[in-house]
């Protein structure tokens, strides 16, 4: 049985190189033809082999579904927590990971700064966690928006949650659109709420946000110039999650402050 689970695992490691005949197969595994074509009959049973027109196999749909749920099965709060506290322990400033759901953010974790946050801040800092704030009110929700497929933006933007954007969804649209090419975005402190707040996307496998990490901090701490010098250390932080999630971030500002190796960033590239 070892054996037979051994071949079966060596022809979808050579079929994940491409296409593969019959004879091809039952060559890299060094046996049969007729051994070979059980084989991949079974797999295709089960849905991890396609045999295409022209008789030559490739990886079925089956494998690329688990695949997926596995990804999906990574905690995200888990790879991100030692980044959080590493960059709460430098700066003292509260750090937050959140995700867009259903037109909201909703906060996941949370490192909380050394000193009290005020209650009715972005983003719930009085620790809650499942806290959930309209994606449009707040640069957390504005770096997740802005990083969605086409499709799904539009249809946020035709939803009644953009309509809390005050200058209507093209403004929106555009000022998503400069958030993009930025790369991050922030909310500055003032009279409603003395906080301001610097987010930047963590990028997942396919490359597109699947979530954020933020600073912020009140006005009496830090002022929005003196916490948008952290940008690059966000930014930093938010690449090293990618690459430890095993996303694809754009390498361009981790220099191993927060634990990614070099080796591993330059081979993302």
């Amino acid at each position: 049985m070892s054996q037979t689970v051994d071949r079966a695992l060596t022809i979808l490691a050579a079929l994940g190189e491409g296409p593969t005949s019959l004879e091809q197969a039952a060559g890299r595994i060094g046996v049969h033809k007729s051994t070979a074509l059980r084989l991949l009959r079974t797999l295709q049973e089960h849905g991890f082999v396609t045999r295409q027109p022209d008789h030559r196999y490739r990886l079925g749909g089956r494998l690329f579904s688990l695949a997926q749920q596995a990804l999906e099965t990574i905690d995200i709060r888990q790879v991100a927590a030692p980044y959080l506290a590493s960059l709460n322990e430098r700066y003292g400033h509260t750090v937050q990971l959140s995700v867009l759901e259903d037109g909201k953010v909703l906060q996941l974790d949370k490192a909380q700064s050394r000193y009290p946050d005020r209650p009715g801040s972005r983003l719930g800092p009085d620790g809650r966690f499942g806290h959930r704030t309209p994606a449009v009110a707040t640069a957390v929700g504005r770096v997740l928006l802005a990083d969605l497929p086409e499709e799904q933006l539009t249809a946020y933007l035709a939803s009644p949650q953009a309509a809390g954007h005050e200058q209507g969804p093209q403004a929106l649209r555009e000022e998503l659109a400069a958030v993009r090419r930025q790369g991050w975005s922030m909310d500055q402190a003032d009279a409603r709420d003395p906080v301001s707040l610097i987010a930047a996307p963590v990028a997942g496998t396919e490359g597109r946000a699947i979530a954020a990490c933020s600073i912020s901090a009140p006005a009496y701490e830090a002022s929005p110039a003196e916490l948008s010098r952290l940008v690059p250390e966000l930014l930093c932080t938010v690449e090293a999650i990618s690459l430890a999630y095993g996303g694809t971030p754009t390498p361009r500002w981790c220099e191993n402050r927060c634990g990614a190796k070099h080796a591993e960033r330059a081979s993302r590239t």
